[in-house]
């Protein structure tokens, strides 16, 4: 047997639907709007050929630098041996999503902002620094007295 090398090779999970999800797209998906600077993740739909991204940039997380009426174009990170290259690739809207990487941080700092207000309405600082778990501060344990274990002493049978 030959060896397989086209385009789509290595793609059979990768861009198949999901259980009770074929056929066409819901509109929502047709109707998100994306803006420049958008932080988007490529996901390729095996349902919708045209514009589909290469298997490379599956799963990816890009920057919209440009929006046309069907399609966005994104700038992702392509690792190229040992270095990092910023490729442009245009894909339509049915193969991207928002990303929610950045949900998280925004919450943090909203919180934060809130906790600053809070601290400062007494009069104190508020340290808003993420840190690692601190060591926990020594104790005694209470409880009984410790068990002093013997070897037994070695018996010949007979």
């Amino acid at each position: 047997m030959g060896h397989t090398n086209g385009y789509r090779r290595g793609t059979r999970y990768m861009f198949a639907r999901g259980f009770r999800k074929h056929g066409a797209l819901p509109l929502n998906k047709y109707l998100t709007t994306y803006k420049v600077g958008d932080i988007v993740d490529i996901k390729g739909v095996g349902s919708i050929h045209r514009g589909m991204p290469h298997k490379v940039y599956h799963g990816k997380t890009g920057t919209v630098y440009n929006v046309t009426a069907s399609s966005v174009g994104v700038v992702v990170n392509k690792q190229v041996r040992g270095t990092i290259l910023k490729k442009r690739i245009n894909v339509r809207i049915e193969h991207v999503n928002h990303s929610k990487c950045r949900q998280d941080f925004l919450q943090r700092v909203k919180e934060n902002e809130l906790k600053k207000k809070e601290a400062k309405a007494k009069g104190q600082k508020y340290l808003a620094k993420r840190l690692p778990a601190q060591p926990r501060p020594g104790h005694f344990v209470a409880g009984t007295v410790p068990k002093v274990l013997q070897p037994v002493a070695f018996q010949f049978l007979q």
